[in-house]
């Protein structure tokens, strides 16, 4: 369920609101990123123990693994969360840019 935020609530965080939702934007791609590697990676441990042949059965070790990530709350959400509470650390490439 996604709980609506406080436009005012985000602007005491980041002064222009374009420049917030593009920093919660990029902060939601890099936590989506490495969820997508950490799942990854995890599943690469576990054994399938079956042939090829028999690909349409589940595996209930990568059930486990896909439904524990599914529970996880979306990166999109987290990235407000965090830029509203604890605040997003974000800098511009030059000091002109500004």
């Amino acid at each position: 369920m996604v709980k609506p935020i406080s436009l005012t609530k985000i602007k005491d965080k980041i002064p222009n609101l374009y420049e917030a939702v593009i920093v919660a934007a990029k902060k939601a791609r890099k936590t989506n990123d490495d969820t997508k590697l950490e799942f990854n990676s995890l599943l690469s441990t576990v054994t399938s123990g079956q042939d090829d042949e028999f690909e349409d059965r589940e595996n209930p070790e990568q059930l486990k693994l896909s439904l524990e990530f599914e529970k996880r709350e979306k990166p999109h959400i987290r990235s407000l969360n965090e830029l509203v509470n604890d605040g997003i650390e974000y800098r511009y490439k030059n000091e002109k840019d500004k």
